[in-house]
């Protein structure tokens, strides 16, 4: 009875969302997005977070000029995950965020966990965004409101949140949300023209650089960083000069760099879940996802690049550094032409931010896997107005209270959470049976399982065993089947269990608190199995069925993935991770006390209803172009 009880509760958990027909859920919809439509959407909503928040903080406190380093294997990392979603979306015939891809191809609680850390990228992205609209135009008054601030509520914040809140941050998501309740539509044709006008300053930024940049600025040593101290008038607005140089804080602030960086290039999943106007959205989705990491990765390294050319790396100010570096080489009057420009740029990406999150949880809330409350459409706006109001109230709440740096570290971390699990969706997905993504196959795989338990338990023979191991490595068919899919996945998991623990060691061992000859000893064994368990899966059959895209260098490529992205979440300090244990835990707590009892699999039959899809097809902000 027990194992009975054990069997339902874990099938509830892989149970699979059925995939209505295309033209019903997307009737009315307007196809006329291209792969440039995308790309500018995709650099839209990526570099107007990345270069404004992260570069400073990353410069000055972890890596120096080496922040070039950051953001090339930020970059690898993150075009890593790319090319691991864009399979993602080519296997499933419709547009969609990687959440409705894991539900329809992997399962439930999958699918939850990638919602609810892109529920939460999108809630960061937009108080972030909204911290840095308001610094931007607190520098082109001259930062009166943050020492009126700062001189008010500083001494009463607790350590572990800002140094002072920022209510100019929370009137203006406020603001937005109100005007989203009241029926604010995305504008495809404006993305394009703040895409273009970003990419513009952008590039121009990078020019100046390096005509007005000093290579001495790579190799400043404590001299230097004494000369500065002694010409500068206020001496605390100096960073800190650790040991010079181009990587002045050594390897472990490289890599936190790099952990941090990944915040840069969250955003162009918003190239999916705006995708639902795209003409062919299996072609057009995932070479605009390659497009847009690749314009991105260029323009943060050669800014990086520029940035600590123009100034000594610990003289840059964190939270205004673009008009202070133009001001420090001469060029003082173009810095109100780019903090004009920066706040034109994240009023673009903070709009792009929020519409995708609407998206994500008004289809988990229509799927049950969130409050169904969240998917009522409200009759005179016809938007949904629940949805809006619980994201843009959190966010506001986070833009008030939360440091940039903690907002970007814990974006960061559920990030990389959420790419690691894409990856591994799509590991086992090459390997599994073709699956009809129109019907739900659970019952069939629960006749199957039971007949399997029904069988009486009998001793298994040396001779089974080897046969057993034989067809580990010469599997019997050239097709997936069902018992190779198993195979798979549990090969898989125990791959990832095996790359945590390589991943928990590397790290400790680069932090000094391990060393010695048995550290190495103990990589050098565990990547023996890693290698036997990669072949084995190597060896099995993989689904024949033709994509327009699938990853290259199997399966290597997804494995390395899966590895980079947990080793970066091992990169992250304690407070990020216990805040990131708390999210998770609501998460948990939602799933399991209502999720897994109102979702679209409790009943195989039940799907959204129409009316309420075709409203949010129509009406819900962000689906409409100009």
């Amino acid at each position: 009875m027990l194992c009975q009880d054990v069997h339902q509760f874990g099938q509830k958990l892989i149970r699979r969302r059925r995939l209505e027909p295309r033209e019903e859920s997307e009737k009315g919809r307007a196809h006329c997005l291209n792969t440039r439509d995308l790309t500018a959407l995709g650099v839209s909503g990526t570099l107007g977070a990345g270069v404004y928040i992260v570069v400073g903080e990353v410069a000055v406190y972890e890596a120096g000029p080496a922040i070039i380093i950051c953001f090339l294997l930020a970059g690898l990392s993150t075009l890593l995950s790319g090319l691991c979603y864009a399979e993602l979306v080519a296997r499933v015939p419709r547009s969609g965020s990687a959440y409705l891809y894991s539900y329809v191809t992997v399962g439930e609680l999958c699918a939850f966990v990638i919602g609810w850390n892109l529920i939460l990228s999108f809630v960061i992205g937009t108080a972030s965004e909204a911290r840095a609209w308001s610094i931007a135009f607190d520098s082109l008054i001259g930062n009166h409101i943050s020492q009126a601030f700062q001189g008010t509520f500083s001494p009463y914040m607790p350590y572990f949140l800002a140094r002072h809140p920022d209510f100019f941050a929370l009137v203006l998501v406020l603001l937005l949300t109100g005007l989203l309740v009241l029926g604010l539509h995305e504008s495809v044709m404006l993305n394009k023209v703040f895409a273009g006008l970003n990419l513009s300053i952008l590039i121009f930024i990078i020019i100046s650089g390096f005509i007005k940049g000093d290579l001495h600025n790579w190799k400043l040593t404590e001299q230097d960083y004494t000369l500065n101290t002694s010409e500068s008038t206020d001496t605390s607005s100096l960073g800190p000069l650790g040991a010079g140089g181009f990587t002045p804080f050594g390897i472990e602030g490289i890599l936190h760099g790099i952990a941090t960086c990944v915040y840069a290039f969250d955003g162009f999943d918003v190239i999916a879940t705006t995708g639902v106007e795209a003409r062919n959205p299996q072609h057009s989705i995932p070479i605009s996802i390659v497009i847009t990491i690749f314009i991105c990765f260029l323009v943060y390294v050669g800014g990086s690049a520029a940035l600590t050319l123009m100034v000594p790396y610990y003289q840059i100010h964190p939270e205004s550094f673009l008009p202070q570096a133009f001001l420090s080489v001469g060029w003082g009057p173009l810095r109100y032409v780019l903090a004009a420009i920066t706040i034109c740029a994240l009023s673009s990406s903070l709009l792009g931010t929020m519409f995708p999150m609407l998206r994500v949880i008004y289809t988990m809330a229509e799927d049950g896997l969130l409050f169904r409350r969240l998917a009522q459409i409200h009759a005179r706006t016809r938007t949904a107005m629940w949805t809006i109001l619980a994201s843009g109230s959190l966010a506001a709440v986070m833009a008030l209270l939360f440091e940039l740096t903690d907002l970007a570290d814990l974006m960061s971390i559920g990030t990389l959470l959420a790419y690691s699990l894409v990856a591994f969706s799509v590991l086992v997905l090459r390997y599994q049976p073709e699956q009809n993504l129109s019907q739900n196959e659970t019952a069939e795989e629960e006749i199957d399982i039971s007949q399997l338990e029904a069988r009486p338990l009998q001793s298994v023979p040396e001779a089974e065993n080897s046969r057993i191991l034989k067809t580990l490595w010469f599997p019997s068919s050239t097709i997936p089947t069902r018992k190779s899919g198993r195979i798979v996945y549990g090969c898989a998991f125990l791959l990832v269990l095996l790359l945590m623990v390589l991943s928990l060691i590397l790290t400790l061992l680069t932090s000094h608190v391990f060393s010695g000859l048995s550290v190495y000893t103990t990589v050098a064994v565990l990547l023996l199995p890693i290698t036997g368990i990669t072949a084995i899966i190597w060896r099995q059959p993989q689904n024949p069925s033709p994509l327009h895209y699938k990853v290259l260098c199997w399966p290597i490529l997804p494995l390395v993935s899966i590895f980079v992205n947990v080793y970066l979440m091992m990169q992250m300090n304690t407070r990020t991770w216990v805040q990131f244990g708390f999210w998770m835990g609501i998460g948990s707590a939602v799933y399991f006390g209502y999720g897994i009892r109102h979702s679209l699999g409790e009943n195989n039959d039940q799907q959204p209803p129409a009316s309420n899809s075709q409203m949010l097809d129509g009406n819900i902000p962000g689906d409409e172009s100009s």
